[in-house]
């Protein structure tokens, strides 16, 4: 069935849905995981966070607002390897094979360059069900990454849930956002 499955992780609240629809595939099928996370300004519900590790001047931003852009692209690194780590123990402890990875990039290209060199099977990513316009001023990563995958794509659609645990977590991403 499946050997190498790449889980194409965010910190909305579909990751978690991504994460467990992979984590059962992977006992089905004792397949290894790559649990990766793309850092990036270009996700709907990211911060307005510049790529600092990939760009350098910003004419007109005062010295102010690059160091809070600063301050909050480490929160989201740090907040991205907290939450890998978390998921590949949940995982270890399941008897799954399990690795992670987080880079700054394009959510797309990065994801499907990624099940390139890993030699995936499968990639597993969220959906967040946005069409139309939305779709067309915000992008989909999950629809490029359906039509540029080197290998066979399950999209997992974003549930809306009113646990309680759920809420929290969005109004913490929605606290680590800056307003410029």
């Amino acid at each position: 069935m499946f050997d190498r499955i790449l889980v194409a992780m965010d910190t909305s609240a579909i990751g978690k849905d991504v994460f467990e629809e992979a984590l059962c595939l992977a006992k089905a099928s004792n397949s290894r995981l790559m649990l990766l996370h793309v850092l990036s300004g270009e996700v709907e519900g990211s911060s307005s966070v510049p790529m600092f590790p990939t760009m350098g001047y910003y004419p007109g931003v005062s010295e102010r607002t690059l160091e809070l852009y600063q301050q909050q692209w480490q929160e989201m690194e740090r907040y991205g390897l907290e939450l890998l780590r978390s998921y590949t123990q949940q995982a270890t402890a399941a008897g799954i094979t399990t690795e992670f990875h987080q880079c700054a990039g394009s959510p797309g290209r990065t994801i499907c360059r990624t099940a390139r060199d890993w030699k995936a099977d499968l990639i597993v990513i969220g959906r967040r069900g946005l069409s139309g316009l939305s779709e067309l001023l915000l992008g989909s990563v999950s629809n490029y990454v359906l039509h540029h995958a080197p290998c066979s794509v399950l999209t997992v659609q974003h549930r809306v849930s009113t646990h309680p645990e759920a809420t929290e977590h969005d109004q913490t991403i929605e606290n680590l956002q800056i307003s410029s």
